[in-house]
Parts: C-alpha cells; sequence; structure tokens
C-alpha cells in the first residue's frame, strides 16, 4: 500500500516535504523526528520503503504497577519477551504510591514516539477513575492494549484473568475440604478486578454455603503482606476456617495473622493464594493458589499490539483467560 503523505505528516506532526525525505532516506532530518515519522508509517497501517526495512526495531510502552508484587515483575518480563520477538523493544514504566503517574509516562512515551502502548493492571482498572486519557490516545491513533482492568468506554482489545472462575476454583476446593465458613480477602472494591472477585464470591457463598449474608464474610483491604494481615484479623473474628486471597502476598499476611493468633495453617486455617507468583511454592507451608496464564495472556497482548499496528484491528471485549488451582500445603480438611 502506497504511503499517503499527508496522512503521515499529520500523523507524526511534521511536513509533507520532511515524511519524503524520511521515507527517502536522505540527510537533514534530526533522528528523533526521522523515528516519529516512521512509527507513523507503521502505526498507520503502511509497509516502509525496503531500504528502511531494517530499521523496523520500534518502541512500545508498558506500564505496570509497582515491582514489589512478584505478579508485576512476571508479566514486564513476559511481555518484553514477546515483543522483542515481534521486533519491538518495550519502555518499561513503573508506578508506584507517591511515584511518577501513569500521565507523566504518557507524556514521556508519546514525546519517543512509541508505536503502542500496553497496559497491565493501570488506572483503567480503577472505577474511581475517569477513561479520558484513553480515549484520547485513541483518538491520535495510538494502539493500546489493555490487562486485567476491562472498560467498556475504551475502543482498545482488552484481555483479563476470570476473575469469578478463580474464586470458584477457591471456593469449590475448600468445600470439597469441609469448609462451610469460608472468608474472602481482597483489594479495595474500586478496581475491577476486585468487583468481580467479589460478585463471584456473594455468589457463591449464597447459593453453595446458604450464607444469608456474604457481605460480612468479605474483608477489602490492600494487596499486600500487611493488608493480609488485617483482613485475617476481621475474618478470624468471624469464625472463619479458610481465607480466599485476592494475591499471594495477601495470604502470606493472612498466615502471618493466623499465627499472631495462635492458630497453624492448615490444621486450624486454610489459605488460598491468588496470582500464581514464584514465591507461592517456598513459602511455609508452600502456599496453594490461583495461576493466572500469564504466558499466554502476555503472547495474546503483543500479537493483538502488532496486529493494531500494523493497521488489522483486534477484537474488542474483555477476552477472558482461564487460571488455574495449584494445590499445595496451605490448605487441608476443615477442623472439626
Amino acid at each position: 500500500m502506497s504511503v499517503r503523505l499527508s496522512e503521515v505528516a499529520h500523523h507524526a506532526g511534521v511536513s509533507e516535504a520532511t515524511v519524503s525525505r524520511v521515507l527517502n532516506d536522505r540527510p537533514g532530518v534530526a533522528q528523533a523526528t526521522r523515528e516519529a515519522v516512521l512509527t507513523s508509517v507503521d502505526v498507520l497501517g503502511y509497509d516502509r520503503p525496503s531500504a528502511l526495512r531494517q530499521q523496523m526495531v520500534g518502541t512500545v510502552g508498558l506500564i505496570v504497577p509497582e515491582l514489589t508484587n512478584p505478579i508485576f515483575p512476571l508479566f514486564a518480563q513476559t511481555i518484553q519477551m514477546s515483543l522483542a520477538a515481534s521486533g519491538y523493544t518495550a519502555v518499561l514504566c513503573t508506578q508506584a504510591p507517591g511515584g511518577v503517574h501513569e500521565d507523566d509516562y504518557l507524556h514521556m512515551l508519546l514525546d519517543r514516539g512509541v508505536a503502542g502502548v500496553i497496559f497491565v493492571s493501570g488506572q483503567h482498572a480503577n472505577l474511581d477513575v475517569g477513561v479520558e486519557r484513553y480515549v484520547q490516545l485513541r483518538s491520535r491513533g495510538l494502539p493500546i492494549v489493555l490487562l486485567n482492568g476491562h472498560r467498556d468506554e475504551i475502543d482498545a482489545p482488552s484481555l483479563s484473568n476470570d476473575e469469578a472462575g478463580a474464586v470458584e476454583l477457591a471456593v469449590s476446593h475448600l468445600i470439597s475440604l469441609g469448609h462451610q465458613r469460608i472468608g474472602l480477602a481482597t483489594g479495595q472494591h474500586r478496581y475491577v478486578p476486585v468487583v468481580r472477585k467479589v460478585e463471584a464470591f456473594r455468589r457463591l457463598a449464597t447459593e453453595r454455603l446458604g450464607v444469608a449474608d456474604p457481605g460480612q464474610l468479605v474483608a477489602e483491604t490492600w494487596f499486600s503482606v500487611e493488608g493480609g494481615v488485617l483482613a485475617a484479623r476481621a475474618l478470624l473474628a468471624r469464625d472463619v476456617t479458610a481465607i480466599v486471597c485476592g494475591s499471594d502476598l495477601m495470604a502470606l499476611g493472612v498466615v502471618r495473622a493466623a499465627r499472631q493468633a495462635g492458630l497453624r495453617v492448615p490444621d486450624d486455617l486454610s489459605v488460598v493464594g491468588y496470582d500464581g507468583s514464584l514465591i507461592s511454592g517456598f513459602t511455609d507451608p508452600p502456599l496453594t493458589t490461583v495461576r493466572q496464564d500469564v504466558g499466554a495472556m502476555c503472547e495474546a497482548a503483543v500479537r493483538a499490539l502488532v496486529d493494531e499496528i500494523g493497521g488489522r484491528p483486534h477484537p474488542r471485549g474483555d477476552a477472558l483467560y482461564a487460571p488455574e488451582l495449584v494445590v499445595r500445603g496451605s490448605t487441608a480438611r476443615a477442623p472439626r
């Protein structure tokens, strides 16, 4: 497909003469401008001139939360490897409380002329935050992909772990062990994955355990060890014999709180984590957890972004990936 100079010039914010010089590999163009023009050519779905195809390694923004939770380094590493296999280099941007905000990263990434952006559990997952930033990115023609935080208002491919399925795996496992008093320790309700987990837990507690008020068995704190401790203290006061957690880090906090209360895991309290991070197999006891299919999700996210960059629209809607229950030593039959 022949390149329309006017379209590329408008997208890159340069003159048609500059686009012509870049595509004909002529001197007199700053390197940053040259990269911006070539990125626009890629984003708009045009083929580069054959003489420039060896320069097609582009950059993609990768925005993830803080790396203290071991599941996010796994997402970052897997996505980076998949991008590299597709000829792209990831610019990793990590968000930490009080650190650089997602909007600041986006300004930097746009200045660098990235070909697209992948968001992992970003602001799109926070229901208290509007989606204007993503609408603006799409209006500029920038391809984006969202992981774990679907919003119908955003015109972009979206991929998520099946949160309801994850809760059902955990609760069904505990019921099979004879547990009838099961609690849920998770993060704050403003996040899309939390909303899905809580809705599924409430339904299962009502339908399968006959709980009249399942809300009393839900503790919403933070996805951290400290958050797990707080949640466990609240749930243990309600006489639960098992706790399903919103992350493996929270599960470690639940184990800590149980021991502080003089309880043994799993003899007195069974604990199920979530994520399937590498640490879960090396805890004491080894943690039963629900593992996200990080490999499949990351590979699909990169494939979707590369398709979008190449002008091949990827299906919208939320693609759900089935999790896996990994049974280890932190769950056992319910105590009498």
